[in-house]
């Protein structure tokens, strides 16, 4: 059975020693650097330089959700409190890399091949699966035989247009 502890109490039992490398929670880390200014943050491993290396080779390929299943989200927070200002741009490069294949595979794919491909997916690609993939099955029933759109009664009829000097045209 799971214990849980208070931030205060675990702090207070054990002395880290300044200068020490401890890995947190980011929400730890994150609120620790905003309160007190007691840590730094260094450059997750999810953001290395052989995963940026991997994403350039094969983007869709690369499976995200193992390295950190908030790819993107811990990404963006990250930025502004790190001194690797290229995570921003790798962000970038490595989600319109793999959006095009995330489409793609939304619209093509079999129900038996879903759970290979979106097992790779992190979080934030999963819902962009999922609602392109609900786009096209909405738009399959359409076709097949939703509502069509139809002509206003009101376009078929002629305009009087006024002239200038206030008549009118039939």
């Amino acid at each position: 059975m799971p214990c849980y502890y208070d931030v205060d109490d675990i702090l207070m039992e054990e002395e880290v020693e300044k200068g020490a490398k401890v890995d947190l929670p980011f929400w730890l880390a994150h609120g620790m650097l905003c309160l007190e200014q007691a840590v730094s943050i260094n450059v997750p491993p999810c953001f290395t330089q052989k995963t940026r290396k991997e994403i350039q080779a094969d983007a869709a390929c690369v499976d995200l959700r193992i390295r950190c299943p908030y790819f993107y989200e811990l990404g963006c927070k990250i930025v502004p409190l790190v001194s690797d200002k290229s995570i921003g741009q790798f962000l970038r490069y490595a989600f319109t890399s793999r959006y095009k294949e995330i489409l793609s595979k939304s619209h093509s794919s079999s129900t038996m091949t879903v759970p290979k491909f979106a097992s790779r997916l992190t979080k934030e690609e999963t819902q962009v699966f999922e609602s392109a993939r609900e786009s096209m099955a909405a738009f399959k029933r359409w076709r097949v035989g939703g509502a069509r759109l139809q002509k206003a009664s009101i376009l078929g009829r002629k305009r009087k247009t006024k002239l200038p000097d206030g008549s009118s045209t039939t």
